[in-house]
């Protein structure tokens, strides 16, 4: 009879009333901002299903959980002691040209949303290519005297994982401190036999959100997809590379994949330092502080503690290259970059260059390149021909047709792109692990660097051309029916593929 009730209208209705009910909650007192598509597919999948739609939500509905803490005082109010550095610039009014720290609607904008200001960093170098990626990733490891800390999405069971293996194992026997963070899903086939021999010799080893774990502690369908790895706090190599063979030098057969990585020296790594120790906090269920104290006192398998590691000591600015840690993702109350793309949009006045290797963005990113489009600014954007993932692919061409009408211009690469980078005008570029797809811009725990010095943007732009030359424009084309049914259906999930 419980059965025959809970089947029944009422109990059905009763049930949809109840998942409501739920969903409401969770978003409003959670402050989960939402994209409309994706809070109406909610909603009518909870109508329709509420027997699996409302287990599932409860499993990976939430979306951030970072709330908003905003000082409720202006800018002008805040004392000097209180304000973010480049807040403090702009109350001070505009530096002179020799000393300029990028464009105000950005460096004003990221200090807002309370993230480290930008620094001058001893040097910033560029890889042109999987080799010299690799160069700089084992020189990195290799570098580190003190610490080293390495996160990424993938670490995968072939010849390059085994090398950076390797080079774990000689930094674990310098008596290095070594942590390794590798997402969960997207290392899923990591040699388990690798991850135990790494921590066997003394690394430590934290998998992000496991599909079974404490759900207080993140939802499953959040990832980490930042890449990074730290030697010092004060090296870093970073970018949108992966730990695979594909990302480097390729596979038997196939050429290695077009993408981006860098390497910088100096204050821009102690940013990385920070990001680092709050997703290791994450995956180890501690308090920040108290991870810090397990790098700083680190006690190897066996209960032997070795001498305390001293800290690194803080590196002074140099005066170098300015850049800057730009984070995204549910840690943050702000959708970072995508609040960044939105003014950059808004506030360019010759060029947007874009590269990434799915395009599946949100109306109102699509909105503003479109309206820049149109009151003359060059928006460029550079996809592969075929990605790697299909349903990425369907999900692009209602955004590219929409921007091609407007005007932008649409480079198809014959090889496969995982490089990810967006340019604005001459004074500002964004690099690192982020692709402009719902997914990275708001689920994904993502990690970017901003760039303002102009010999950062000059190789960006030259690198952007010699990509571009060997691509093909896009030819926009009407479809039938049938086809752009299937391209609303797909776009329509697109928010959690």
């Amino acid at each position: 009879m419980t059965w025959l009730a809970v089947l029944s209208g009422l109990g059905h209705t009763m049930l949809v009333m109840a998942g409501l009910l739920v969903y409401v909650l969770a978003t409003r007192i959670g402050h989960q901002r939402r994209n409309p598509s994706a809070a109406v597919a909610w909603v009518i999948a909870m109508a329709a299903l509420p027997y699996l739609t409302l287990p599932l939500f409860l499993l990976i509905g939430t979306r951030k959980f970072a709330r908003p803490l905003r000082r409720t005082r202006g800018v002008s109010d805040l004392p000097a002691s209180l304000m973010p550095a480049t807040l403090a610039v702009a109350r001070a009014g505009p530096p002179p040209a020799a000393e300029a720290t990028g464009p105000a609607w950005a460096t004003q904008l990221l200090a807002c949303m309370e993230l480290a200001p930008a620094v001058r960093n001893t040097s910033i170098a560029w890889h042109a290519d999987g080799a010299m990626a690799l160069q700089g990733l084992m020189r990195t490891i290799d570098s580190a005297t003190r610490s080293l800390d390495l996160c990424t999405f993938v670490f995968a069971n072939d010849a390059i994982g085994t090398q950076v293996a390797q080079a774990l194992l000689r930094a674990a026997q310098r008596q290095v401190v070594v942590r390794v963070l590798v997402d969960a899903v997207g290392s899923l086939h990591a040699g388990a036999s690798t991850l135990r021999a790494l921590e066997d010799a003394g690394v430590s080893v934290r998998r992000f959100m496991p599909l079974f774990h404490n759900p207080m502690r993140g939802r499953t369908n959040l990832r980490n997809h930042r890449k990074l790895v730290v030697a010092d706090q004060h090296y870093l190599w970073s970018g949108g590379r992966n730990l695979a063979m594909e990302y480097f030098l390729g596979r038997p057969g196939q050429s290695a994949w077009i993408d981006l990585s860098y390497e910088v020296c100096g204050p821009l790594a102690m940013q990385a330092t920070t990001q680092f120790d709050r997703d290791w906090a994450a995956a180890s269920g501690l308090p920040s502080a108290a991870v810090r104290s397990e790098v700083d006192g680190y006690v190897r398998p066996g209960g032997a503690q070795e001498p305390t590691t001293p800290q690194a000591v803080v590196p002074e600015p140099g005066h170098g290259a300015l850049a800057q840690w730009v984070p995204s993702g549910p840690d943050h109350a702000d959708d970072t970059v995508h609040t960044l793309l939105l003014a950059g949009a808004y506030h360019a006045q010759q060029r947007i260059v874009a590269v990434t290797p799915y395009f599946v963005p949100d109306d109102a990113l699509l909105d503003a390149w479109c309206l820049a489009c149109r009151r003359g600014v060059q928006v460029t954007l550079l996809l592969p021909q075929r990605s790697n993932h299909r349903l990425a692919d369907w999900a692009r061409e209602r955004a590219l047709r929409a921007l091609a009408a407007a005007g932008a211009q649409i480079w198809l690469a014959p090889a496969m792109v995982h490089a990810k980078a967006i340019l604005i005008d001459d004074d500002f570029a964004l690099s690192g692990s982020l692709n402009l797809d719902a997914r990275s811009l708001f689920l994904n725990y993502e990690a970017m660097t901003a760039f303002y010095g102009a010999t950062d943007l000059r190789w960006l732009y030259r690198w952007c051309d010699e990509q571009m030359a060997k691509a093909s424009p896009y030819q926009a084309h009407q479809p039938h029916w049938v086809r752009d049914v299937a391209e609303g259906v797909v776009r329509a999930v697109a928010f959690q593929l």
